[in-house]
């Protein structure tokens, strides 16, 4: 079966070339959307450096893995394992992503031990769709919420996963801890706050998602922006979950990218409960929230949860 990343038009593309489009595009998309020149010159150079590389890139990859690539000019972690997801699976979920294309469901379904109604269930619980942020729910303990996940299956996802995200990268990330190095929650609800703003008020592109939409419509805001180093991705959650819920104008998935690139992920949402009700809440950093509220609002906790 040819993949959407092995054609342009009616000509079959050879490696390097289905890579640098698919780069070069993924530039052309972000550049649209506002994105940070940064960015979008970083995809660029990535384009460039693969569609002039005197050797089959498929051969150097196999030959000799990601880290290779990262010795390639102007590509780092991040855009090496995307060009790692490109030719182990002919598909690149951020560019899918950016077209309105992702289909969550069959990402996850190639780990041993996700069928598709599970994979269905972990993308509507958690609000993921890559399996680094899969990987992420397993080591945060996050994955046993969802229905059907025990501890032998968590074990089974764990073991396949592993090897699939291994052949991809340079290195192994260390565990999840509170002091890893993300963005502060304060600037992650700030993008919050802009996204949603400027949704409500129509100024920013949207897309037709693949899913979840049967009239085709671009319906959903899309926005690019720059916290200092930190690049972000916003767009409302258009998961099953969400839809029936009445939360696609409530729940926004955040994709945040380093000086690398590599991509991470989380989402805001408006607490219902507790002590932090009615306010913007970073799920799985809910500590951090309280922290923030407690710094900069004087009437936080005036008011019982």
């Amino acid at each position: 079966m040819v993949s959407e990343l092995e054609h342009s038009g009616t000509k079959v593309l050879g490696p390097n070339a289905r890579v640098a489009t698919a780069l070069a595009e993924a530039a052309a998309i972000l550049e649209s959307q506002g994105a940070n020149p940064f960015r979008v010159a970083a995809y660029r150079h990535a384009a460039d450096t693969v569609e002039h590389l005197p050797r089959n890139i498929a051969t150097l990859f196999a030959l000799h893995g990601p880290k290779a690539l990262t010795e390639l000019p102007g590509i780092g972690e991040g855009i090496s394992s995307a060009i790692a997801e490109m030719l182990l699976t002919g598909r690149w979920a951020q560019l899918e992503r950016l077209r309105g294309q992702l289909d969550p469901v069959a990402v996850f379904q190639a780990v041993p031990g996700i069928g598709e109604e599970l994979a269905e269930r972990i993308h509507d619980t958690l609000h993921i769709d890559t399996l680094e942020s899969l990987e992420d729910v397993l080591q945060s303990g996050e994955l046993r919420s969802v229905q059907g996940i025990g501890p032998a299956r968590e074990q089974t996802i764990r073991s396949g996963l592993g090897p699939l995200l291994d052949r991809r990268r340079v290195s192994r990330p260390s565990p999840r801890s509170e002091a890893e190095d993300l963005p502060d929650v304060a600037l992650i609800l700030d993008v919050d706050r802009e996204y949603r703003g400027l949704a409500r008020l129509g100024r920013l592109k949207t897309i037709a998602p693949h899913r979840n939409n049967p009239t085709g419509e671009a319906w959903l805001p899309l926005m690019q922006t720059s916290r200092g180093a930190w690049h972000f991705t916003a767009l409302y959650s258009n998961t099953t979950q969400a839809h029936q819920l009445g939360r696609t104008s409530d729940w926004v998935v955040i994709y945040f990218y380093d000086h690398q690139h590599l991509e991470r992920q989380c989402t805001v949402v408006t607490e219902n409960h507790g002590p932090l009700l009615a306010r913007r809440v970073v799920r799985g950093r809910e500590t951090e929230c309280r922290i923030h509220y407690r710094a900069t609002d004087p009437f936080f906790g005036a008011h019982p949860g």
